[in-house]
């Protein structure tokens, strides 16, 4: 296994839609094992494929108190979302960064596992707010997109300086 790299907002790559999987096979299980590392590592409860510049709908998440319940869900789809809630977001690809986006309450979502079976997971606060964040990544879209123009261009001055200092 190894650690991945994570790009930072606002690297254009993050804004690249990921292409559907159709090959379940080592080079997948080596992916999603290197992206658990990776996330466990940062310390994150989600990453999605494209914050590590592959451009494949692919998605671990933890958001379990003990960080011992990783799911997987590879070309995930929302079936069904209900209510709203506002929740405090962050993101690997922006550290530091933290603020309160809308997102769906209860979702259903399909998807497939490692080996190409179809799973349907049904998600509520926390972990429901987890899948939609990812969801997003592979849609080419980041939680600051949700935010002001103002509070975006001091989000990317913040970054790019961050960028540039460890440089």
């Amino acid at each position: 296994m190894a650690q991945l790299q994570i790009l930072r907002y606002p690297d254009p790559r993050l804004y690249k839609k990921a292409t559907r999987v159709s090959e379940f096979d080592d080079t997948l299980r080596r992916l999603v094992h290197d992206m658990a590392e990776t996330m466990y590592a940062a310390p994150g409860i989600g990453l999605a494929a494209t914050q590590v510049d592959v451009h494949r709908q692919v998605i671990v998440i933890d958001a379990s108190e003990d960080r011992k319940k990783m799911i997987t869900l590879i070309n995930p789809e929302i079936l069904e979302a209900e209510g709203t809630q506002r929740c405090e977001e962050g993101c690997l690809s922006v550290p530091g960064v933290y603020d309160e986006i809308e997102r769906a309450e209860w979702i259903k979502v399909a998807a497939q596992d490692l080996t190409g079976k179809g799973v349907t997971v049904e998600a509520d606060g926390l972990l429901a707010v987890c899948i939609q964040h990812e969801m997003d990544h592979l849609l080419g879209k980041v939680f600051v997109d949700y935010l002001s123009r103002l509070k975006q261009s001091r989000i990317k001055a913040r970054m790019q300086k961050l960028i540039r200092e460890s440089a």
